[in-house]
């Protein structure tokens, strides 16, 4: 849905005209999955997949909020009575946000909120993040709170973390609020410093491609949970920060220490070992080795699949079946235990490669999966 259709269906909600349109984007993860809590390294880019939104102020405390994606008509919330678990239905993302705000010592007096969104819900896209993100710039420009980025990526993670209750790391939402077009963003989680690491395949050849498996997850289910648990008894087991403070080679030594800790060791592994898999791909694309990430990407899902343990078997499908027609790499993408995989594939390759996964889930009984091109693409903006 374009800026105009947003912008007309605010006025016909609320009998006015927005005070501008904005658009937050969806994002793939590249390399460096679930090291974000970790305070890793991670590699997301955008989508050109966004959520939309139209706001206007308001100064009576009052917040309204409408989805033109979800049935129902508008929510409307007291500013002054938000509360961690006082929000359980789709509204929480954006109410989240305000009460972050708020709680930050911002002034933000209301608001009245009309948003749409093509961010796939459920496929490990970050559609949570990009709602969040679009309302938070939205409030940021007409309240003038003076926040970049990376500031609006903090506090929209303390709105997930604390008003939504879910455990999520702070990629997703600085992924949509940071990245720039034909880029991915090499992130350190712990310092939140940034490089922009040109990756522009269509010029080289090659295209990356998202396949959705439509199989849903939620992050604010139990799984997700337990493996960060799980990571941060490692780290107190071996005497650091964070998982982050192991270095890559000392990774046999820190496994011989946590002795019969297997569930433990294997989260380990996964996190020192895909911290260093992001530095080799960033060290391979800056030295324009583009191709041979593709192994590193096989790793990685391999270290997923069978270390940490949250893949399934419409991943592993998307994964073995690319590989086996031609894809120069592949890998589950996201949070896990569903959602998508990524496929780096020649161009020529790509409509077979498409075609032998969507055999592939037919021949498994699996729901037809969805597959697109991801382009990097532009981060967080004001449309007009």
């Amino acid at each position: 849905m374009g800026a105009q259709q947003v912008r007309d269906g605010f006025e016909e909600l609320y009998g006015t005209a927005p005070e501008s349109v904005w658009a937050a984007p969806g994002r793939v993860n590249l390399i460096g999955e679930h090291t974000d809590y970790n305070d890793g390294f991670v590699m997301p880019f955008a989508l050109p997949h966004t959520a939309v939104a139209a706001v206007s102020r308001r100064t009576d405390g009052v917040l309204r909020l409408h989805s033109a994606d979800v049935q129902g008509g508008v929510a409307e919330l007291r500013v002054d009575e938000l509360a961690p678990g006082s929000d359980r239905n789709w509204t929480a993302y954006a109410s989240g946000v305000v009460w972050a705000l708020r709680e930050a010592g911002h002034a933000v007096t209301g608001a009245d909120v009309h948003l749409t969104s093509t961010v796939p819900s459920g496929a490990g896209l970050s559609s949570s993040a990009a709602l969040e993100i679009v309302v938070a710039l939205a409030l940021n420009d007409l309240f003038s709170l003076g926040l970049r980025g990376w500031q609006l990526a903090r506090l929209c993670q303390r709105a997930e973390n604390v008003y939504v209750g879910a455990p999520v790391g702070i990629m997703d939402q600085t992924a949509s609020a940071c990245c720039e077009a034909g880029h991915a963003l090499f992130l350190d989680t712990r310092d939140l410093s940034q490089r922009q690491i040109p990756f522009d395949l269509a010029a080289e050849g090659m295209r990356l491609l998202v396949v959705d498996t439509q199989v849903k997850h939620s992050h604010s289910e139990g799984e997700y949970g337990k493996r960060r648990a799980g990571c941060e008894k490692g780290a107190d087991l071996l005497g650091v920060d964070a998982l982050r403070d192991v270095p890559y080679a000392d990774l046999d030594a820190a496994l011989a220490r946590l002795g019969d800790e297997e569930e433990v060791r294997r989260l380990v592994r996964h996190i020192v070992t895909e911290n260093e898999r992001v530095e080799r791909v960033v060290s391979l694309l800056e030295s324009g080795e583009t191709r041979a990430i593709g192994p590193v990407l096989v790793e990685g899902h391999a270290s997923l699949r069978d270390d940490f343990r949250i893949s399934c078997p419409e991943l592993d499908l998307v994964v073995d079946t690319a590989l086996a027609h031609g894809a120069l790499g592949a890998r589950m993408t996201g949070g896990g235990f569903g959602g998508s995989a990524i496929v780096l594939a020649e161009e020529p390759d790509v409509d077979a490669i498409t075609k032998a996964v969507t055999e592939a889930f037919a021949t498994a009984g699996f729901t037809t999966p969805r597959v697109f091109e991801a382009v990097p693409s532009q981060g967080a903006h004001r449309l007009h």
